[in-house]
């Protein structure tokens, strides 16, 4: 569901999801009460000169987001988003609001006894990138935090569909849940065997 018809400000990034440059955007429906002073603290106030080939990079990804595909795409998202999530849980870990309905979920370790500084490290060596994340009530420190974010955007532009979310799951399993060298070695070659099957540029020969 939209916020735009019940927010009057609603911001958004045009990296990640939408698959642009980095940046943000400072969306509103009130353009003389809002947007004037939005404008007016953003630039001259906070923003540096423009950077044209930023500027295009975003044109480009308003572009595909107009496109029939980026609603396949964006569901795609969701529904690897799900199935991961589901997995996850299958295997004992626990996403912490029982599932998602969008891009990401909140892993929360505490009940694996293992803090999220360790598990983003470790999963980093296994080739599956994530970040740390304090979980609600989280009584660890925001550099050691009790749980990790998991998000599915990279992979479905990738290619990666609901039954790729079946490795990838385990592979996670085996990191922070069997925790020891040989399983760890075998996430990585599950890992490893996965991005192979899903380069990032195709077959450039």
């Amino acid at each position: 569901m939209s916020p735009i018809p019940y927010a009057h400000v609603t911001t958004s990034t045009t990296h990640k999801t939408l698959r642009g440059p980095r940046g943000g955007m400072i969306m509103s429906t009130n353009e003389f009460a809002v947007d004037h002073k939005i404008d007016k603290a953003i630039f001259p106030g906070l923003q540096g000169g423009p950077l044209m080939h930023v500027i295009a990079a975003k044109a480009v990804c308003y572009g595909e987001a107009l496109k029939p595909e980026f609603k396949v795409y964006a569901q795609n998202i969701i529904s690897n988003a799900q199935a991961l999530s589901g997995m996850l849980m299958d295997r004992g870990i626990k996403v912490f609001t029982g599932g998602t309905d969008n891009h990401l979920m909140l892993v929360d370790l505490r009940p694996l006894g293992i803090s999220g500084k360790e598990a983003e490290d470790e999963l980093d060596e296994a080739g599956i990138t994530c970040n740390k994340n304090a979980i609600p009530n989280d009584t660890s420190s925001r550099s050691v935090t009790g749980g990790i974010r998991l998000g599915t955007a990279a992979l479905t532009t990738r290619g990666l569909g609901t039954a790729d979310m079946e490795t990838i799951a385990e592979a996670i399993k085996l990191v922070i849940v069997d925790r020891t060298p040989e399983s760890k070695a075998e996430a990585k070659r599950m890992v490893t065997e996965l991005t192979e099957r899903y380069p990032l540029y195709g077959n450039l020969e």
